[in-house]
C-alpha cells in the first residue's frame, strides 16, 4: 500500500482532513505532512487579530497522520475502497510547547506503543518547519473493519 492510498482510505474530507503527505511507513511508526491554510475556518475567531491554530486541531493533525494512517497501514491486507475503516479516538494527552500560525507547515512523527484487539496507542510529536518541538503526547483509538455482507472476520 502506497502513501496516496493511505490517504484516500481516510474516513475525513475537507475542510477537516489535516494530512498533505506521508513520507514514511512503517509497521512501527509514520511520518507526514501538513500545511494549515490561511484561510481555514477555525482562524476567524481564535484571537482576534492575532490568529493561531487552536490546540484540538493541532490534536486532530496528530491524530490522523500519527493513529489513522498507521492504523490503516497495518491493517493494509483487510482494508479497500470498499471496506474502509471505522476510528473512534479513545483517549489524548498532549502537551503544547509552541503555537503554530496560518500557513506553517507542520511535521507528525508517531511511534506505535500497542497495537491489541484493534486498539493502537502511539507516541506522537508534532515539530515546525525550523524542527523545534510544537506538542507531543500519546494518543489511542481503536480500529474497526466493518465485516462485508456475508463475510466475518474472526478477532483472536
Amino acid at each position: 500500500m502506497n502513501n496516496n492510498q493511505i490517504i484516500s482510505l481516510l474516513p475525513y474530507q475537507q475542510p477537516f482532513l489535516f494530512v498533505d503527505e506521508l513520507t514514511m511507513t512503517s509497521l512501527e511508526g509514520i511520518t507526514g505532512h501538513y500545511t494549515f491554510k490561511k484561510d481555514s475556518y477555525f482562524y476567524e475567531g481564535h484571537f482576534k487579530n492575532n490568529p493561531i491554530t487552536p490546540g484540538v486541531i493541532l490534536t486532530e493533525c496528530m491524530a490522523q497522520i500519527g493513529l489513522v494512517c498507521l492504523g490503516i497501514y497495518i491493517l493494509k491486507d483487510q482494508l479497500s475502497e470498499d471496506n474502509q475503516p471505522q476510528v473512534a479516538l479513545t483517549s489524548s494527552q498532549v502537551d503544547f510547547f509552541l503555537p503554530v500560525l496560518p500557513g506553517e507547515k507542520v511535521t507528525v512523527v508517531s511511534e506505535k506503543q500497542v497495537f491489541r484487539f484493534n486498539k493502537l496507542k502511539c507516541k506522537v510529536k508534532m515539530l515546525n518547519e525550523k524542527n523545534e518541538l510544537v506538542c507531543r503526547g500519546q494518543i489511542s483509538g481503536m480500529l474497526h473493519i466493518p465485516a462485508k455482507a456475508g463475510i466475518s472476520i474472526k478477532h483472536e
